[in-house]
């Protein structure tokens, strides 16, 4: 490692679990986030900060001065600029030998397990349920380790999935829920650190991931009440009916007709 690659990460050496050689796999790691928003910004800002060698970003949007709240990567004077563009140069100034791929394009079916095939890990940045759902199927599908978080309002939950050790989302929410029962942010608000809680916490996940160091949150579902000042960890359990996990899959490949608008907005 260069020397002063060992002075930038020596808080990372310094963790036990970590330590060197933990760093290495991190420098030699490649970790795709789906939406460069309210999620995607602190988790893409951690991760390299944490020596991530490559990083993948894919969004379609641009940027709207109603993201400036949350959507730490992007500046003002970024407003109308393409999503992933403003976010690779936010990135690459911060850390210049990250290697950046951009994809200023939408999640599909069409592109998710190609894109997910690819790297060792993905993060779920998304905002709508077809989306989660979308990516949750892709990492089945692949075998690539997905952390699926959602946030709104004050807090959020967050689930790791690890394809053949335990659940995915369809595990925890068979049933697509209705656009009634999944407001999203431009209906009841979302506060930005809420946002910057669970986007940070997906990036330590991932970390975990890489490294091997801790207890990754498979199988169990954390949710954090910030306004009330909570957190808990409840079990899932992988359904073996799942059709998308369990021991007779439906879902074998992926199809747009499964994913009501399918596409991915982030947070």
């Amino acid at each position: 490692m260069p020397q002063d690659n060992q002075i930038r990460y020596s808080r990372n050496i310094l963790v036990e679990e970590i330590g060197a050689a933990g760093q290495e796999k991190l420098s030699t790691s490649s970790v795709l986030v789906v939406g460069a928003g309210g999620l995607g910004s602190p988790a893409l800002y951690y991760l390299a900060a944490a020596g991530v060698g490559r990083l993948g970003i894919i969004d379609g949007d641009r940027v709207d001065a109603s993201n400036l709240n949350r959507q730490i990567l992007h500046p003002a004077g970024n407003v109308g600029s393409r999503k992933t563009a403003s976010a690779a140069g936010t990135l690459a100034a911060f850390r210049p030998d990250l290697a950046i791929d951009a994809y200023p394009e939408r999640l599909t079916a069409d592109n998710a397990c190609r894109l997910f095939d690819r790297y060792d890990a993905v993060i779920d940045g998304t905002d709508n349920f077809p989306a989660k759902y979308l990516c949750s199927d892709a990492a089945v599908l692949t075998g690539t380790p997905l952390v699926h978080a959602g946030v709104l309002r004050f807090g959020g939950q967050l689930l790791t999935i690890i394809p053949g050790k335990g659940p995915c989302l369809r595990c925890l929410l068979p049933d697509l829920p209705s656009v009634e029962d999944s407001p999203g942010s431009a209906r009841v608000g979302i506060v930005g650190a809420a946002a910057g809680i669970l986007g940070s916490w997906q990036a330590m996940e991932v970390v975990k991931l890489l490294t091997g160091a801790g207890d990754p949150l498979c199988g169990r579902l954390l949710t954090i009440d910030t306004i009330n000042g909570t957190v808990n960890v409840t079990p899932v359990p992988r359904n073996t009916t799942c059709p998308a996990c369990g021991d007779v899959r439906r879902i074998r490949v992926l199809s747009s007709s499964d994913y009501i608008q399918e596409g991915i907005c982030s947070e």
